[in-house]
């Protein structure tokens, strides 16, 4: 199993690279993400790989980090995401966009990836949810931190941010905040108020 390449960028396509590695080119799918940050054509690179296969084919997957991959493996683990719509989805997010969207439950962010309907979006936030436990998130909190976000209190103070025209991700971000400051049992008001406070920065 191929497991990373280093070598010279050989070309680059709409969703693809080869890199020469000894005389050999290894044809890699990448996210656009990746493809944006390869250096260009003629120039060394190292990539993270991960290599499906398949009664009909081999295939490698290149990542720009060990995160990106990381991330790959675990949408790839969701019923109905297969390797490109797993591609799609980090063409859109960040591992740590991703992080964030399947703490916060926030289905509209997953599904901006091309191939991604609501459903698949619904089903990929809930299964992902437990095993992103740990994972940091943006702003140093940690996703088995945020409690507090889950209490009747702080939906509604989700609510409230979201009404107010914020992202359901940045309000669960700063109430998840909110809970590590104030407390799992602050009221409703105080999560709210530190929440615009948070969003105002």
């Amino acid at each position: 199993m191929i497991a990373r390449l280093s070598g010279i960028v050989g070309e680059l396509g709409e969703d693809f690279a080869v890199i020469d590695v000894g005389g050999v080119g290894y044809l890699i799918f990448c996210s656009s993400r990746t493809l944006s940050r390869m250096p260009a054509v003629g120039e060394a690179v190292q990539v993270a790989v991960e290599t499906h296969v398949r009664e009909d084919h081999i295939h490698l997957y290149g990542f720009v980090d060990a995160a990106e991959r990381a991330w790959f493996r675990l949408l790839t683990t969701v019923q109905g995401v297969g390797a490109r719509v797993g591609l799609a989805i980090l063409s859109v997010l960040t591992a740590d966009e991703l992080v964030q969207a399947v703490a916060a439950q926030d289905k509209a962010a997953v599904a901006r990836a091309n191939g991604v309907g609501p459903k698949l979006a619904g089903r990929i936030v809930t299964e992902l949810r437990d095993k992103v436990g740990g994972m940091a998130l943006g702003g140093g909190i940690d996703v088995s931190e945020t409690a507090s976000s889950a209490t009747p209190d702080g939906e509604e103070a989700i609510s409230a941010l979201v009404n107010l025209g914020y992202s359901r991700g940045d309000a669960f971000n700063a109430i998840a905040k909110a809970g590590k400051e104030l407390g799992q049992q602050a009221p409703l008001e105080s999560l709210i108020r530190f929440g615009l406070k948070e969003m105002s920065q």
